[in-house]
């Protein structure tokens, strides 16, 4: 484990803590018949057994570093040891009498644009000291640039320096919200355009997508309002924990909103599944009312009877023909003027569907109405015309007026 501290102005101090990574043995191709016949069988378990002691070797030099580690912090060291393994958020608040409040765990962030590359990032918080172990080198490396630690010296505390680290952690998390916002966009204009039946695995996957983006949201939430509980005012009063607690609200403003967008994208859909199999279902329930009677006809007909009628008359066949295709435009009109046939026999069109019909469409009394309203009664036309009327003969008359003496 290398062990690295930086002590800034303000008193406080950052202690990294990288695990070192084993490296491991390596693995050659078996041997062809020339290569056997030329090595020998002492020489493959010497190389063999000095690969294991060096292997043996840096797995001691690890332990010793580590050892060495929690001699310096015995407060911490049962934590480094869960550290080794732990792969899961885990957030606790401790009140300590030497060190006051305190705050460990493993926080797991997303350090990629990849949804698979998910780290953990181990720390241990007083109001003075900080401490971090780390799997991957990528972050320490992020935290430790020029505008970060900048950043990190003009803090006063070292629960005021994590949540400035927070802003790098979370620089993922907004490139990720960004793409899956794109990607819920195509599916609505898909959804709009296209409306097909297969949208309803992608909305899924982008159910799925957000449910991970909130999965990495709930430990940050939660990390922030335990260090409200422990640090309290203290803390409260930093821009660091201000500007991190106005980036969260905006962070699960989003969420919220595209989680509420998903939800009405499956309930359209939803909808939608609804509609078509009503209408399915009614269009193959007039067509079976429609052709009833050709059913009968031919079940009656082609029954094994000796005396049936028409069977021997030159026109029996017309005749049942024109019988049948009477009472099915009988039965075709009654379910019309009763209003069940509805659109399922006639194409839909948009202008249909959005409410707003073109006028040829309209009935005799819409359009009636359409024109009495648009024309004043025939009283108003008169008592108009009448007062027009008045209006022009006023000048005649003042006209007349003037010239008499």
């Amino acid at each position: 484990m290398i062990h690295r501290m930086l002590r800034y102005p303000s008193g406080w101090e950052w202690h990294v803590l990288q695990q070192a990574g084993h490296r491991p043995l390596q693995k050659e191709p078996l041997p062809s018949r020339k290569d056997s016949a030329k090595q020998t069988a002492t020489a493959l378990l010497d190389k063999s057994a000095l690969e294991l002691a060096e292997h043996a070797t840096e797995q001691s030099e690890a332990e010793q570093h580590i050892e060495q580690t929690k001699k310096l912090f015995p407060e911490c060291a049962n934590w480094m040891d869960v550290c080794e393994e732990r792969r899961t958020n885990q957030i606790i608040v401790e009140d300590t009498s030497e060190q006051g409040p305190v705050i460990y765990g493993t926080l797991m962030f997303q350090i990629s644009e990849h949804s698979e590359d998910v780290q953990p990032f181990h720390f241990w918080l007083t109001s003075k000291r900080l401490i971090t172990i780390h799997d991957d080198i990528r972050l320490p490396l992020r935290l430790q640039s020029n505008a970060q630690t900048k950043k990190l010296g003009e803090c006063d505390t070292a629960p005021e320096a994590l949540f400035a680290m927070m802003s790098v952690i979370l620089e993922p998390f907004h490139e990720g919200l960004d793409g899956f916002e794109a990607r819920l966009g195509e599916l609505e204009s898909s959804m709009r355009n296209e409306n097909r039946t297969g949208l309803i695995d992608i909305i899924f996957e982008r159910r799925y997508d957000l449910l991970h983006w909130s999965h990495l949201f709930i430990p940050i939430r939660e990390l922030h309002g335990a260090a409200k509980e422990a640090f309290m005012n203290d803390l409260m009063e930093t821009e660091s924990f201000k500007r991190i607690t106005h980036k969260l609200d905006r962070i699960e403003l989003l969420l919220k909103h595209y989680a509420l967008e998903i939800d009405t994208l499956i309930s359209m859909d939803d909808a939608i599944s609804n509609f078509r199999g009503n209408d399915i279902m009614k269009t193959l329930t007039i067509f079976t009312v429609l052709f009833l009677p050709a059913t009968i006809a031919g079940s009656l007909w082609g029954s094994n009877f000796i005396k049936l009628p028409w069977k021997d008359d030159s026109w029996g066949f017309a005749l049942m023909v024109t019988i049948i295709v009477v009472i099915t435009a009988i039965i075709y009109v009654w379910l019309w003027k009763k209003g069940w046939t509805g659109d399922l026999l006639h194409g839909r069109k948009p202008q249909t569907i959005t409410g707003q019909e073109p006028p040829s469409r309209l009935s005799r009394s819409n359009r009636h109405r359409m024109k009495s309203n648009s024309q004043p009664p025939r009283s108003t036309v008169q008592e108009l015309a009448a007062l027009s009327s008045d209006q022009s003969s006023q000048p005649l008359l003042s006209r007349s007026r003037k010239k008499r003496p």
